[in-house]
């Protein structure tokens, strides 16, 4: 059931080819979505075909989502996969449910008949003598090194480590931790805030979010320091660009969940805003237990104007971020009539 009080956020156009629609169509479960850092490509991770779809996207100013183009993308590193997040615009960090976290190049892909598969760069299933179990969502920080530290929920050993990796020398890995364990059941999504002081972490076993200040130190016994609550079965969550704001997909229901702050997420505190993202008969069709059937992939674009959602009965959605939590966000206003001008139902 969605709440009374439940917003209907615009929900924008797509502009895409019928070829484009159709792989689209075919993706099946889908667990995860991600944008890449110059905005030009957009990946779904395809957990039940055990494959990657990239878009190439344009994010019009008009409030229309173009794409143009599509690859689906196969590997050996790739297996159910439930997590993605991009190093760079061409490096993706690919984290599988059967026990791999890889990594894969996408330089020079795109051939004629829109299918390829690639030798990953790196595939870890035993990083150095840190275990990784049951990985799912995974969150990229770079270091300005140039080293970059990959986050992994390992979703039923129910904690987060913390893998330090080198692009110069093929991604190897440097050194791997234990980052956070208190009050997680299940991690299912993971987030920073961008500029890195706050990770946001599902916990789907306890229905909520838990936010950990990275400016402390981390580890095993690092409590954290905010709980977002009211959420049924968190999964994919994203920091608004300014901080404010923390959008949470609620897998067990047709909508997400908006959280606001003063830019200090110490303390608990409930969603401010409940939005409706999938439409009843949508969600009918995959609500086939409590803990099914709503929104699982949450991502924010790099201009921090559109939400894009997925999940299997709603494989690709696309919302003014705006609708969802107001101008006061720092979302331009002539941006937010744009979306309304081309919303669709």
């Amino acid at each position: 059931m969605v709440p009374e009080a439940a917003l209907k956020p615009h929900r924008l156009a797509i502009n895409a080819s019928p070829p484009v629609r159709a792989a689209l169509a075919a993706i099946g479960r889908t667990e995860d979505i991600r944008f890449s850092p110059d905005n030009a490509l957009l990946c779904i991770a395809g957990f039940g075909r055990q494959r990657l779809l990239l878009l190439r996207i344009r994010v019009a100013g008009d409030g229309l989502i173009r794409i143009d183009d599509f690859l689906e993308l196969t590997s050996d590193g790739i297996g159910a996969v439930h997590g993605i997040d991009f190093i760079d615009d061409l490096t993706l960090v690919v984290a599988n449910r059967d026990g791999r976290v890889s990594i894969l190049g996408l330089a020079q892909l795109w051939p004629a008949d829109r299918i390829c598969h690639v030798e990953p760069l790196r595939v870890f299933r035993r990083p150095m003598t840190f275990k990784i179990r049951s990985p799912g969502s995974v969150a990229v920080c770079r270091h300005s090194s140039g080293l970059v530290s990959v986050y992994v929920c390992q979703n039923y050993a129910h904690r987060v480590s913390r893998h330090l990796i080198a692009p110069r020398f093929g991604y190897a890995p440097l050194w791997n931790s234990l980052a956070i364990r208190r009050g997680l059941d299940i991690p299912d999504g993971i987030a920073f805030s961008a500029d890195q002081r706050w990770i946001a972490v599902s916990s789907h076993g306890t229905s909520d979010v838990k936010i950990f200040d990275a400016s402390r130190s981390l580890g095993g016994t690092a409590e954290p320091a905010g709980v977002l609550s009211g959420a049924g079965y968190p999964h994919g969550v994203r920091f608004s660009p300014d901080g404010l704001h923390v959008v949470v997909a609620d897998a067990g229901r047709p909508v997400l969940q908006i959280y606001r702050s003063d830019g200090d997420w110490r303390g608990e505190r409930p969603a401010v805003r409940t939005a409706e993202v999938l439409d009843a008969k949508s969600f009918g069709r995959g609500h086939a237990s409590a803990e099914e059937g709503g929104p699982k992939g949450l991502d924010i674009d790099r201009s921090g104007t559109v939400v894009a959602i997925t999940c299997e009965e709603e494989p690709l959605a696309f919302f003014a971020l705006a609708s969802l939590v107001g101008e006061e966000s720092g979302c331009q206003g002539d941006e937010l009539r744009a979306a309304k001008a081309t919303a669709t139902d």
